[in-house]
């Protein structure tokens, strides 16, 4: 993210980190973590102004926090007008545990279409609307953007972690199944998926106590 579209400003945003990465579509994703973040900052007009005021962006360090608060994470995604709704927003969080082996944590922070994650933390998949007869698909599941404010519940105020942010699309087509309508074979002969969830991947957030 650059505060202008100039060389200097370019390389500036680079070098803080403060980038993120797609498999291919133009997904947009701000990502702001802070201790102070509120619901109604995510839907405010000036969300990204009050994201670099009350926190730090995707490739930042959030300074220690004061007792054992927990942080909080601003995150607002998007789809690419030209390609397929959302299906998720998860936050992916990295830490030590007790032996100092390291871990990972999916949180599923956003879901598409009013879906809940169930008691064991698994998400109902959104659906897929992709003919593999034709590769069409239409955008009658998921939605086109995301954004919600997000805590920590597991937080530890006396370990390092870092968290990043990865955003799903609904199901679209897998080249591999153009290639094979444009051969006249199943997809399933091309030995690969019919279709393929793309997504985007933050630069992470770090906490050091």
């Amino acid at each position: 993210w650059a505060h202008e579209n100039t060389r200097t400003a370019l390389f500036d945003a680079i070098e803080r980190k403060e980038t993120y990465a797609t498999t291919g579509p133009r997904m947009t994703v701000r990502f702001f973590g802070g201790w102070e973040f509120s619901d109604s900052d995510v839907h405010a007009s000036d969300s990204v102004g009050i994201g670099y005021a009350k926190g730090v962006p995707m490739g930042g360090d959030l300074a220690k926090a004061k007792g054992n608060k927990a942080p909080n994470f601003m995150i607002q995604a998007s789809k690419d007008p030209l390609s397929g709704n959302l299906d998720r927003v998860q936050v992916i969080k990295g830490f030590l545990d007790d032996d100092g082996m390291p871990q990972e944590k999916v949180y599923a922070v956003a879901l598409s279409d009013n879906r809940k994650a169930g008691p064991d933390g698994k998400v109902p998949p959104v659906g897929n609307t992709v003919d593999v007869s034709t590769g069409n698909y239409i955008n009658s599941i998921g939605d086109a953007d995301l954004a919600v404010v997000w805590t920590d519940p597991d937080f530890d105020a006396g370990k390092r972690a870092f968290y990043y942010v990865r955003v799903l699309q609904i199901p679209t087509p897998r080249h591999t199944l153009f290639d094979a309508i444009a051969l006249g074979i199943p997809a399933e002969e091309t030995g690969q998926p019919a279709t393929i969830q793309e997504r985007a991947y933050s630069s992470p957030i770090w906490y050091t106590p």
